[in-house]
């Protein structure tokens, strides 16, 4: 029980957030009204997805320090959670923006950098499915992962606070907490991105294991 406490943690915090923020009253904002909510589920899957490819990252780079096939495992099953959350992200952005700017893909920079990202992501599980040697497939992925979380950084959080943009906190547009994240919405909001972040690690942790089985099971 006491290993399991960040995963039991981690549950409530989920359950909490998706009951309360379903049911908790929130500010009645022009064009958002009731879709704010959807703050409660989108925005904390970034987050995951974020704290999912930070791991991945270091964990290439331990393994090029290393050769520990152990790090190898981690950070393609890290890339492989990632790119769960961020689908999920996608989708429930495009409903978000569905009900919000009329359209599930507006033409707009902070959209299309994170279906680009999400893309650059995608291209590491093809690379890693396309070479068969398992020290020169582990060493590149690990290379292309390094050089791909900074461009990630980029795609997200930099380029489109250079532009126009729809999304709150880019383009010159005010993030939700400057002016309409109330007390109440903090409460669900905080749990919930600590809670997907737990069940983002959790995921990662047993696809990890699932891995190390079968590449011990292929060597038998």
């Amino acid at each position: 029980m006491s290993k399991n406490w960040w995963k039991i943690t981690a549950s409530v915090f989920v359950l909490y957030s998706v009951v309360t923020g379903l049911l908790l009253k929130v500010p009645m904002l022009p064009i958002l009204h009731e879709s704010i909510r959807n703050l409660y589920f989108h925005v904390p899957m970034w987050f995951a997805m974020i704290v999912i490819y930070t791991i991945a990252v270091v964990n290439s780079i331990r393994y090029l320090q290393t050769n520990d096939e152990k790090y190898d495992l981690i950070a393609v099953e890290s890339v492989n959670t990632g790119l769960l959350f961020g689908f999920i992200g996608l989708l429930s952005g495009m409903i978000w923006a569905n009900f919000t700017w009329g359209s599930p893909w507006p033409n707009d920079p902070k959209l299309n950098s994170a279906a680009i990202a999400t893309l650059m992501y995608l291209a590491y599980t093809v690379l890693r499915s396309s070479l068969d040697e398992e020290q020169k497939r582990a060493k590149i992925s690990a290379i292309y992962n390094i050089f791909a979380f900074p461009v990630m950084v980029v795609l997200l959080f930099v380029l489109p606070r250079l532009t126009d943009s729809l999304h709150p906190g880019n383009g010159g547009n005010p993030g939700f907490g400057a002016y309409d994240l109330d007390s109440n919405m903090r409460f669900v909001f905080y749990p919930a991105v600590l809670g997907w972040i737990g069940i983002a690690i959790w995921i990662m942790n047993i696809r990890f294991r699932i891995r190390k089985l079968e590449n011990i099971k292929n060597q038998i």
